[in-house]
């Protein structure tokens, strides 16, 4: 369980996170929503420390991850593993490699250097790249992948920590429609699966309602909704968009709405864009 107590986070005299506290159940997915510069992304990078909060507290199974350093922070970061909006990954090294590069955190620096890995390990990277479905291309260098593609190499790359958690940040923000389903069918599977707390920052109303079993909308580094998809009301939705956001969420989400219910009624419908 996470528990966060009253946190906050200054950048000058903005407080991109303000006093938020939040208790997030083991093996959870969770969607935070709000528009750009609600706290979304902070708030996460807060979680992973990241960067350190200005004040307040974050707890996990008990222990203070805020008052983690040295090689304490390294295995919590290690726990709790990052996925960004841009990958991340090393371009002009292959697939297979980035992925065993999840396990640099298990490394004494020597080994890590010149990246010495087991014959488990590369075992285990076949196995996360079948996990996430791209084995065929664990030999391509990554800048000659999509961007799903390279999200989902980004997956399996987290997956290779052994984490307990995943902080996916934007991770769709930069993908096409259809992409950005297979990335969050993918986290969804491991959640439900592996049984892993996946929390993940989302511009869009939609994708966290299709997703998400729980939804935090923010606004204004505030927390200003917390429940299940079913209670996002309109009145709910217009507390944590801007006005003309909030018009362009509820209308996405209505056309996801209505192509899922064709899907399950066995018709091909076009994915909005």
């Amino acid at each position: 369980m996470i528990q966060i107590n009253n946190i906050s986070k200054c950048f000058g005299n903005l407080n991109a996170v303000d006093d938020v506290s939040l208790i997030i159940p083991d093996g959870q997915m969770v969607g935070i929503i709000g528009s750009s510069g609600a706290g979304k992304s902070t708030l996460l990078r807060l979680i992973n420390r990241l960067w350190d909060p200005t004040q307040g507290q974050i707890f996990y199974k008990g222990k203070e991850i805020t008052q983690f350093k040295g090689r304490e922070l390294l295995r919590w970061r290690t726990k709790a593993a990052m996925i960004f909006q841009q990958f991340n990954l090393v371009k002009r090294l292959n697939v297979f490699t980035n992925v065993l590069m999840g396990r640099l955190g298990y490394h004494k620096t020597l080994p890590s250097l010149f990246m010495m890995f087991t014959k488990e390990e590369r075992a285990l990277a076949i196995e996360k790249l079948d996990r996430v479905e791209i084995t065929d291309q664990a030999l391509k260098r990554c800048d000659q992948l999509s961007g799903g593609q390279q999200q989902r190499v980004a997956i399996a790359r987290a997956m290779m920590q052994n984490p307990e958690i995943i902080l996916a940040d934007e991770p769709i923000a930069s993908l096409d429609p259809r992409s950005a389903a297979k990335v969050m069918e993918t986290l969804r599977d491991i959640n439900r699966k592996e049984g892993i707390t996946v929390i993940a920052s989302l511009h869009h109303l939609a994708s966290a309602r299709m997703y998400c079993e729980r939804i935090i909308g923010m606004a204004n580094g505030k927390i200003v909704f917390d429940g299940k998809p079913s209670e996002l009301t309109k009145e709910e939705v217009l507390k944590i968009y801007r006005v003309e956001d909030a018009e362009e969420e509820l209308e996405h989400d209505i056309e996801n709405v209505e192509m899922l219910k064709h899907q399950k009624q066995g018709r091909k419908v076009a994915v909005p864009g």
